[in-house]
C-alpha cells in the first residue's frame, strides 16, 4: 500500500469468479488493510446490481479515471488490456490479470514505456506461478539459461481458440495439446496460460519467444490443476517443481490462485515506472 496512513483505491474491471472473489475480499476485509474500492465495472453491468453497492459501480470503463483509482486491476480478457491498458497507466498503476497479452511485442512495449513516462507500475500477478521471483533473480543476475512450463488440467478446464479440443471424451487420459514456444502458445490458450505469461515476464533475457511451455489435457485430473516448472542455469544447475492446484472440473483457475492474487495485490506500493512481478 501506498503509506501506512493512507487507503489505496482498486478499481476492479471484470467480474467474473477472481473479479467476485476481489471485490467481496475487499469490501469485506479491505478497510483493516487500507484498501477501499473506487469501482467495479463489468461488460454486462446489469450481473452487478444487487451484488456491488450501487454508487460503486461504473457503467462506461472510458470514464474511468472519474474514480480516481489508485490501482486499476484487470481480471476478464486481454482485449481490455489491448485497448485500455496505456490509459489505466496514465492515470493509475496497472495490475494485468491476464498477463498472456503481453506476449503481442507490441502491446508490451507500449505498456512498458507507458508505466515509465506516467512514473506507475505495471504489475504482474504470480498467479499459480511458483517461484517467480526465484527466476526473476536469476534472470536479473544473468544466469537463467532456460525455462521450460508445463500445464496440466482437465480438458474441461481449457478454453482454447479453435477447435484444438473439441473431440475430447472422458476417459480418453493424457495428451499434449502444444509444446513450443510460450509466445505462440498465448494466443492459443489466453485464459489458461497466464501463469506461463508471468513466467515469461520473470525470465525477460529469454522473453516469450525464449521460454517453452506446453499444456496437457488429462482426464484423470479432475480435482487439481498441476504446474511443473524446470529452470535451468550454467553449471548443471537445475531446479524442477510441482504444483497442485485444487480445482473444480471445468474451472478455469485453480482455488489456489484466487488467494495468491489477493496477496499480490496487498504489494501494491507504487514502484515507479517499472514493470513488477507480485
Amino acid at each position: 500500500m501506498a503509506t501506512s496512513s493512507s487507503t489505496l483505491r482498486i478499481g476492479v474491471v471484470g467480474h467474473g469468479h477472481l473479479g467476485q472473489y476481489l471485490v467481496q475480499r475487499i469490501l469485506k476485509d479491505g478497510a483493516a488493510l487500507g484498501l477501499t474500492l473506487a469501482f467495479v465495472w463489468n461488460r454486462n453491468s446489469d450481473k452487478l446490481q444487487g451484488v456491488v453497492p450501487e454508487g460503486l459501480i461504473l457503467g462506461d470503463l472510458a470514464a474511468f479515471a472519474e474514480r480516481q483509482a489508485d490501482v486499476i486491476v484487470e481480471v476478464c480478457h486481454p482485449q481490455i488490456v489491448k485497448e485500455f491498458g496505456h490509459l489505466f497507466l496514465s492515470r493509475s498503476h496497472f495490475m494485468v490479470g491476464s498477463p498472456s497479452s503481453l506476449s503481442d511485442p507490441d502491446l508490451n512495449l507500449r505498456l512498458r514505456q507507458a508505466a515509465h513516462q506516467y512514473n506507475k507500475t505495471l504489475y504482474v500477478p504470480s498467479g499459480a506461478l511458483w517461484g517467480g521471483q526465484d527466476i526473476q533473480r536469476l534472470n536479473d543476475s544473468g544466469a537463467l539459461e532456460a525455462l521450460f512450463i508445463r500445464m496440466s488440467k482437465h480438458p474441461s478446464c481449457f478454453r482454447l481458440t479453435g477447435d484444438v479440443l473439441s473431440d475430447w471424451t472422458e476417459g480418453e487420459g493424457r495428451r499434449v495439446l502444444y509444446k513450443g514456444s510460450v509466445a505462440e502458445l498465448c494466443p492459443l490458450a489466453p485464459n489458461n496460460v497466464n501463469t506461463m505469461a508471468a513466467a515469461a515476464v520473470a525470465a525477460g533475457a529469454l522473453g516469450f519467444a525464449g521460454v517453452r511451455g506446453e499444456i496437457v489435457s488429462d482426464t484423470a485430473l479432475r480435482d487439481y490443476h498441476v504446474v511443473e516448472v524446470e529452470v535451468t542455469g550454467p553449471g548443471g544447475f537445475s531446479v524442477h517443481t510441482v504444483r497442485r492446484n485444487p480445482a473444480k472440473l471445468g474451472a478455469v483457475t485453480g482455488s489456489a490462485t484466487y488467494n495468491s492474487f489477493w496477496n499480490s495485490l496487498l504489494v501494491c506500493k507504487g514502484h515507479g515506472g517499472r514493470v513488477y512481478l507480485c
